[in-house]
């Protein structure tokens, strides 16, 4: 047990030395900035919603709370895939040391359950908890109910390690949460009154009782052996490269050769989609998530607000580019060298991207056709946010490619990172996914809906059509940067 803890507390120093010794620090640092502030403004409404349901205890009904449980954590579910990583993720600088990978697995695993992601949603608990204490909730029937709601945040943090690792694998995996998840509020919206009572019910007989508590116990050490096998099955596999390799027939893309290079860098960027697990599971989620915000758009009113309608709408169409553009660069940054060769490669491989990118917009086109023929988006709202998005976030988008110098491994996914590099990504991403949108909502209440969308084409358009300018002007910042972005991507290779 000593030797155990001494190896926890010693990858808990490393990690944070990993941190502070990463050629990014100083920029991550700045990023780390604006998460903070992120996270203070969740934790306010956090404690505002934690003292509302705490105000519906009034009655008696202690167990108000779990009968929101499920909602809260879905959400924490999946507010983890942009913050939390897997263990696996990061024990490749330990497999060849004379360590137990076994051992390894576990320090990380423990370390994610303390993990300070987990204690935000006692912002919520707690004023609920002191609220129900106040209202004649005993001192340790309170304390019990505290320590049953972290118990059930460990639990889902277990099975998010669980499909985190399954999908990072397979993206097919993301069946297992779409049928969970479908399946449960499915019923819930179909027969919502139903679904209260049902619920109600539960909670009030069995929301907090310790056979509640020990099924959840028994739940999270079930998941953490679960995880504990599966990641190191992952991580052996993907580390010594066993994987089942098919000959395939090649496509040669021919009809590209008629652009010259343009047209070579053309098959580049669509074999890198097609073959490399990092690109193409993001190509595949975003189809999948389009897809499901068209039905849920076409057929439901739950996006309904006027606001909800345009970010969604330009969401669909900016995803592809907002996912892989931020780091632009980046799959270049393993071979950049041999790019800096030839006069004006770059800036070739900067047009192939942006004809590849352009070309992408179809994919959302299509997939939101449902949502004009029910009546909830318009042919000249989609063509609005579609310019937008091949002209001004574009045009915003591949300004990262003056800045990025971090090498992205393509096949290692598994013991991979996969977080934003520096504070610029961060900001740029927040622009383009909300400045159109207030622009949009700006227009159509001074011009209506015909005029104001009638505009955001034209902007579009005229930065779609210039485009070869500001291609090439962000060609030549680059060249001017070309040996300070050289020794990031040789640092991080």
């Amino acid at each position: 047990m000593r030797d155990f803890l001494k190896l926890f507390f010693s990858l808990r120093k490393h990690q944070k030395l990993s941190n502070r010794r990463h050629p990014l620090f100083e920029q991550n640092q700045v990023a780390k900035v604006f998460v903070y502030i992120g996270l203070g403004f969740m934790a306010l409404y956090l404690i505002v919603i934690g003292t509302m349901l705490g105000w519906g205890t009034r009655g008696g009904d202690f167990s108000l709370i779990f009968a929101v449980m499920p909602f809260l954590l879905t959400i924490d579910f999946f507010m983890r895939f942009g913050m939390q990583q897997t263990p696996a993720m990061l024990i490749k600088p330990y497999v060849l040391m004379p360590i137990r990978k076994a051992r390894i697995i576990d320090c990380f695993l423990i370390n994610n359950l303390l993990t300070s992601g987990n204690f935000i949603w006692f912002a919520l608990f707690l004023p609920y908890v002191f609220i129900a204490f106040c209202g004649g909730l005993t001192f340790w029937n309170s304390i019990g109910m505290l320590a049953l709601l972290y118990l059930m945040i460990l639990v889902n943090s277990q099975w998010y390690l669980l499909v985190r690792t399954l999908v990072n694998h397979k993206i097919w995996w993301w069946f297992l949460p779409g049928i969970v998840y479908l399946a449960f509020f499915g019923y819930a919206i179909i027969n919502v009154d139903k679904w209260i009572d049902v619920v109600g019910d539960f909670c009030m007989d069995y929301g907090f009782t310790w056979m509640t508590a020990a099924v959840v116990v028994v739940l999270s050490i079930v998941l953490f052996l679960v995880n504990r096998r599966l990641q190191l099955h992952f991580v052996h596999e993907e580390i010594s490269k066993q994987e089942k390799t098919q000959l395939k027939h090649v496509s040669q893309f021919t009809f590209l050769n008629r652009f010259g290079q343009i047209g070579e860098y053309l098959k580049i960027e669509i074999k890198s989609t097609m073959r490399n697990k990092t690109v193409k599971q993001r190509f595949i989620q975003g189809i999948f998530i389009i897809t499901l915000l068209s039905l849920m758009l076409s057929f439901t009113d739950i996006y309904d607000g006027r606001f909800s309608t345009n970010i969604w709408c330009l969401y669909c169409f900016v995803f592809f580019g907002a996912v892989n553009l931020v780091k632009i660069m980046g799959p270049e940054g393993n071979y950049i060298d041999l790019l800096m060769v030839h006069q004006e490669n770059i800036y070739n491989l900067l047009r192939a991207k942006y004809y590849f990118y352009c070309a992408v917009l179809i994919l959302p086109l299509l997939l939101l056709i449902p949502t004009v023929v029910s009546g909830r988006y318009s042919i000249l709202m989609l063509l609005a946010y579609l310019f937008i998005t091949s002209g001004p976030e574009y045009c915003i988008l591949f300004q990262l490619a003056v800045y990025n110098k971090q090498s992205l491994p393509l096949n290692e996914k598994i013991t991979t990172k996969g977080n934003f590099e520096n504070s610029l990504q961060l900001i740029i991403e927040l622009i383009v996914f909300f400045v159109p949108v207030a622009l949009a909502l700006a227009f159509t209440a001074i011009f209506g809906d015909t005029i104001g969308y009638t505009i955001l084409i034209i902007i579009g358009l005229a930065f779609t059509l210039t485009h070869h300018l500001w291609l090439k002007h962000i060609y030549r910042r680059m060249m001017t940067r070309r040996y300070q972005n050289l020794e990031g991507f040789h640092t991080t290779r």
